[in-house]
This record gives C-alpha cells, structure tokens and sequence, in this order.
C-alpha cells in the first residue's frame, strides 16, 4: 500500500471526523449518523495501515481519534452497585473456576512439598541445627513460644491489617508476575510452602505438631488456597505467552490479564476475612476443634462459591473479562 496515496484518498474524512468530535453534543440526527460511518471507516483505516505500512505518527494521530469517536458513539458509563454485584457473583467465580486447572494442581504439588520438607527437617536433628542453635529451637517451639505467642503478639485489629497486606501483595505477585513465563510465581510457591514446612518440620521434632495444626488451620485453609488461586492464574498467564491458543498473543493477554486484575480484586477480598480469622480466632480462647471448623467453614463456603456460581457463570459464557462495550478496540494501537 502506497501510504502517501492512502493518507490523500483519506484524511477529508478524518479531519471530517476530528470536526464532528469538537462539536460534541450539538450534533443533528444526520451528522451523529455521518459520525458513526466515519468512526468505523477511521478504525478500519488504522487497522490497514498498522497491518501494512505502519507509521508512528499517523498511528498514534488514528488512536486518538478513534478512541474519542468511541467514546463518543458508545458513551461512558460510570461504574455501579449492580457491576459489583455482578462481579462478585458471576465475574469473579467464574475467573476462579476457570483457572481451576492451574490452582488445583499447584495446591496439591505444593502441599505435598510442604509435607515433605516438614518430614525432612522433622526427621533429622542435622538439618534442625543448621536452621537455628537449639536454645533457639527451644524458645521457638515450647508451649507459649514464638509460634504460640505469634498470633497474638499485636493487637488484633493492626494484626489482621498487616496480615491482610502482606498476603494480599504475595497474591498480586503472583499474579502480576505470571506474565514472565511464570517462573517468579514458583519462587513465590516454595518460598512459602518452605516455610510452612519449616514449622511442621519443628513443631513436629519437639512432639507438638497437633498445636501448630491447630494454630495453622484455622486461617491457613482460606488463605493458602487464595495463594494457590494466584498463583494458579499467574501460571495460567505466563502459559499463555508461550501457547495464546487460536487468540493472537496479544488478544490472549490482554484477555488473561484483564480476568488476572479483576481476580486481584476478589482474592484481596478472601485474604481479608482470612486476615479476619487469623487475627480474632486463631489466638482466641476457642477450644482447637472450634477454631479448625470456622476454618474449614470458611474453606468450604468459598469452594462453594467458586463451584456453584463459577460453573454456573462459565456455562453462561461469562468468562472474569470486563465487558465487551468497556474493552480496548481490539485493532492494533502501537507501532
């Protein structure tokens, strides 16, 4: 395509169009008419010129003007209760259930590992030692000692908005950090079962696994299974760079991720009644049965979140995507 016989042949019509967009409002039925036909040939137009002979500055002057025309035709639309509600109802479980192929074998493997390296530095006093000098072990692990006096060592409210805030950052990690092959989510994974593993492993040689089980459990369900659901999607992004499927890379990504940032936004929600439990049942009076029920309460009321709703959802074609009229023209807009 000559690109200087194409700009002649076309740039009437967008200065036209740039013309119709500076009088906004105060259009007649025949120009809003005249202002949709020209959007449409302006966005077929960009997209031949950025298949074709691609121009930097002719680009970016088609964006703009197709991105205002769009505003324009298709209007804004404020964000409302009823979009929250159907996020949390539809988008969110149905981006969670989606991914379930990722979370749930990442949940499994990873528990798995933490058993393991529980087993491991449980079983032999060589690697215990190499952890910590055994007075230290000691103070670690006898009854009212760190791991005991962990979970009530701040006032519960500051407590579960410092817990909040870290997990929610290593769910976001995970997430954001999926694009890049996935690998930074692994690290994020056996980072944390590592450490999981690490109090089995010590807990379990001074004969009081039972007491940390009952202090892990109760918040440790909810709150590791929104990890796994991060990091599950941040597998599922990082794999989608590799394979996009029968979408473009780009199409593929920009869908992934969309569904990744809605699901951020969900899962800080989990980690916050997680956060909610840690702070005010893990440390409280409760008998150990009591508080491992709330936990598992917890954990099964939001598997049947994500298995109900989600399912339902994803059989009505909802897939944790914005919706259509909210998304970017799918036409490329970068040289």
């Amino acid at each position: 395509m000559d690109l200087d016989v194409f700009v002649t042949a076309h740039h009437p019509e967008w200065d036209r169009l740039e013309q119709l967009l500076r009088r906004g409002r105060r259009l007649t039925g025949a120009e809003a008419d005249e202002l949709v036909a020209l959007y449409q040939r302006t966005s077929t137009h960009l997209s031949q010129i950025q298949s074709s002979t691609p121009d930097p500055q002719l680009t970016a002057r088609l964006t703009q003007l197709v991105a205002r025309a769009r505003a324009t035709v298709t209007g804004t639309r404020r964000a409302s209760w009823r979009d929250a509600a159907r996020f949390l109802t539809a988008g969110f479980p149905a981006a969670v259930y989606r991914a379930r192929r990722w979370w749930i074998p990442a949940a499994l493997l990873s528990t798995a590992l933490a058993a393991i390296i529980g087993w491991w530095i449980g079983t032999h006093p060589e690697v215990q030692s190499s952890i910590a000098a055994p007075e230290t072990l000691r103070d670690m692990t006898r009854p009212g000692g760190e791991y005991e006096t962990y979970y009530s060592s701040h006032p519960a409210a500051s407590f579960a908005a410092q817990v909040w805030t870290n997990n929610a950052q290593a769910a976001a990690m995970c997430l954001v950090l999926g694009a890049f092959l996935g690998l930074p989510v692994l690290w994020v994974l056996f980072s944390n079962m590592l450490n999981l593993g690490v109090g089995i492993g010590l807990m379990s040689s001074a004969g009081r696994l039972d007491t940390f089980l009952g202090l892990v459990l109760p918040h440790g369900l909810l709150e590791l299974t929104a990890v796994f659901v991060a990091a599950g999607t941040g597998l599922r992004l990082g794999w989608t760079v590799i394979d996009p499927g029968p979408r473009t890379r780009r199409d593929a990504l920009a869908e992934e991720g969309r569904a990744a940032l809605g699901m951020a936004i969900g899962l800080a929600l989990v980690l916050f009644v997680s956060g909610l439990i840690e702070a005010f049942v893990t440390p409280s009076g409760l008998p150990t049965w009591a508080r491992i029920t709330i936990g598992i309460a917890a954990e099964l009321a939001f598997l049947l979140y994500v298995y109900v709703l989600g399912d339902r959802a994803v059989r009505e074609g909802e897939t944790g995507d914005i919706d259509e009229p909210d998304r970017s023209a799918g036409l490329p807009t970068a040289a």
